[in-house]
C-alpha cells in the first residue's frame, strides 16, 4: 500500500483550498482504513470466542 506523506502542518487559515481538500481526502482515507482495522479485530475476537 502507498503510504503518502503526512500532510503539511501549516494553520489552516494560511492552507489553500485545494491543499485542505488534499488533506480532507488523507484524512477520510485513514479514518477508513482504521476503522476496517477495528472491524477485522473484532471479527477475530468472535471467531476465536466460538472456538472455544
Amino acid at each position: 500500500m502507498k503510504q503518502q506523506p503526512q500532510p503539511a502542518s501549516k494553520p489552516d487559515s494560511e492552507m489553500t483550498l485545494e491543499e485542505l481538500r488534499e488533506e480532507l481526502a488523507y484524512l477520510r482515507a485513514e479514518n477508513a482504513v482504521l476503522k476496517k482495522l477495528e472491524e477485522l479485530e473484532q471479527e477475530k475476537n468472535r471467531r476465536t470466542k466460538k472456538k472455544r
